[in-house]
């Protein structure tokens, strides 16, 4: 773990890499053993606000235990296979400590359905090219009202309908409007302009897109600290690191709280820029294709009280006796 700190009170940084974290870095291969008790404690820490989201939408034991056991198998049989030969079900059951009955039922198991996809990434995507393409933007490079249609526009301007069909042309714009509209992302007026009303996609979502940003932002996030602790990695460390501060009132962590978002609107305005430039140089290029993700998240908890500085004698009472008469 690196940290860095010129007091103790002063804000910190932390991160899974190690050395300076503004420093280019050369790849590299960590070299390692495992430690499956530092393993355990830190899962322990995870584990905390998984066991909260358990508890508040009604996930008991048995069924974590059973996805737990899923997730061990799949991630063995996937990525620790023997090259041209896969993994046999002993080989897994040694790897993960799943018993052999239960590796061979939950291979042979039919996969279950996908449930519905929410139009989440879609719209998303729109917006982001929205926030993001400087024809689509005002001089200040806010987001410019577009007209739904071409002919609700002037002759040559940037419309709703362009902007879906730079993004995708299997879905039509209609329907992402719907979706955006249900939102609360974006709000079309009486003159047939849509009009962004947020500086990114922030969604009053409802509890299916809820759980479709908890999987993918925390999935990837502890995916690249993962990786970062892998005692075989090969090549550099990836990008996981967090300020932080304390002994802050609840008004200081307000005002942290609202300049978070700001820097955070300015950074995704940047990145997207970057990110919509990569992706035209990437079309038609040879080789494997990756994708990305570059979030950021603020959380406030209350510290425990501090221990009293008077501490309670240990010593064991004296009591005094009464003399007999």
């Amino acid at each position: 773990m690196w940290a860095y700190t010129e007091k103790p009170q002063n804000p910190m940084i932390e991160d899974t890499c190690q050395g300076d974290p503004n420093a280019e870095v050369a790849p590299q291969t960590a070299v390692g053993l495992p430690e499956p008790a530092l393993a355990a404690e830190a899962i322990s820490r995870v584990l905390q606000p998984l066991a909260r989201l358990m508890i508040d939408h009604g996930l008991q034991l048995p069924s974590l235990v059973d996805l737990l056991k899923k997730a061990l198998v799949d991630e063995a049989a996937g990525a620790y296979g023997l090259a041209d030969k896969g993994s046999s079900d002993t080989r897994i059951s040694l790897l993960t400590g799943v018993h052999r009955k239960d590796v061979r039922r939950l291979r042979s198991a039919p996969e279950a359905p996908a449930g519905r996809t929410p139009m989440v990434p879609m719209a998303a995507s729109v917006v982001a090219r929205w926030i993001s393409e400087p024809r689509f933007l005002n001089a200040d490079q806010s987001a410019r009202a577009l007209a739904r249609t071409p002919r609700r526009g002037l002759p040559g301007e940037p419309d709703f309908t362009m902007l879906v069909g730079e993004v995708s042309r299997d879905v039509g714009a209609r329907a992402v409007l719907d979706e955006l509209v249900r939102l609360g992302v974006v709000e079309l007026r009486e003159d047939g302009f849509v009009v962004l009303k947020t500086h990114g996609f922030v969604p009053n979502e409802g509890r299916s897109e809820s759980f479709h940003f908890l999987a993918s932002n925390v999935a990837e996030h502890l995916a690249a600290a993962v990786h970062n602790l892998a005692p075989d990695r090969v090549g550099p460390p990836k990008l996981e690191q967090s300020a932080f501060s304390h002994d802050l009132s609840a008004t200081q962590v307000e005002q942290l709280q609202q300049l978070a978002r700001r820097l955070w609107a300015k950074s995704l305005q940047q990145f997207l820029q970057t990110a919509t430039v990569a992706e035209q140089r990437s079309e038609g290029q040879a080789g494997p294709k990756y994708r990305v993700r570059f979030g950021v998240y603020f959380n406030d908890t209350q510290q425990d009280a501090p221990v009293a500085e008077t501490q309670v004698s240990s010593e064991p009472r004296k009591t005094r006796r009464k003399p007999k008469p």
